[in-house]
């Protein structure tokens, strides 16, 4: 499984970084110019990789990677975003490349789903969503829990817990996010361009997005001040399989 995991990157890599990328307009020879290199694997022990500062476990599907805690009140619409992107309105940045992170999400066999995104036509949306099998809804359904030292405890709780919404001052409901994926823009991943990686109001470009319940309000999202620790705390965040996946149906 190894040695198959590692033959595989290259292949993956392309994939990531050109999937759903419009038919190139340019020569050929602008076009290889263009091509982003591949991103580089380590391997850390029999089942951990790392790309960049994203690790990731082949055998419990689990990604982890470093963020800073970036807000303790406020309105929040973001879990996530790079420092370049709406952090104003973020619980954590991040550093990491949005790419490394999708090329993770890929290798471990999660599967985006488009669920929550209206179909467009014309530069609109329909109102029509997209038909999405129960196996790719279980292969995009994902934990998020933080991980961060407090004052030498090292502490793991869903991220959930950290966030409130104000209708009824109570606790984000507990459940799975969803890994939406995103589009590649004139050959760049959008996710790099914007910086949105995981988004709590539904953002069609940010890679993860929360599907519960007033996840189309701009206005009720908060931290928990009480339970957030400072400005600028290290933290790991943690992502896992929800469900035991499904097997896929063939193309």
């Amino acid at each position: 499984m190894i040695t198959r995991l590692l033959i595989l990157i290259p292949a993956c890599a392309a994939f990531a970084l050109a999937e759903e990328t419009p038919t190139p307009s340019t020569s050929p020879e602008a076009t290889e110019t263009a091509k982003p290199p591949l991103p580089s694997v380590s391997q850390i022990d029999e089942n951990t990789f790392k790309i960049g500062e994203v690790t990731f476990n082949q055998k419990t599907r689990e990604i982890r990677f470093p963020c800073k805690v970036n807000m303790t009140e406020g309105l929040i619409e973001y879990l996530i975003v790079l420092q370049q992107g709406k952090a104003h309105e973020s619980l954590f940045i991040t550093e990491i490349c949005p790419t490394h992170l999708n090329l993770a999400f890929k290798l471990l066999r999660y599967t985006p789903s488009p669920e929550l995104f209206s179909l467009m036509e014309d530069g609109h949306m329909t109102g029509i969503y997209p038909p999405v099998s129960p196996a790719i809804k279980s292969h995009a359904r994902i934990d998020i829990e933080v991980e961060w030292n407090d004052r030498g405890t090292t502490r793991r709780f869903p991220i959930n817990e950290w966030i409130q919404n104000s209708n009824g001052n109570k606790t984000m409901t507990a459940g799975p996010w969803l890994y939406t994926g995103a589009d590649v823009q004139a050959g760049k991943f959008i996710p790099d361009l914007t910086g949105d990686i995981a988004a709590i109001m539904e953002v069609r470009n940010a890679m993860i997005n929360y599907p519960g319940s007033d996840n189309g309000e701009e206005t009720v999202w908060f931290p928990f001040p009480e339970k957030v620790p400072p400005l600028g705390t290290p933290t790991t965040l943690i992502i896992t399989p929800h469900f035991k996946p499904q097997p896929l149906p063939k193309p």
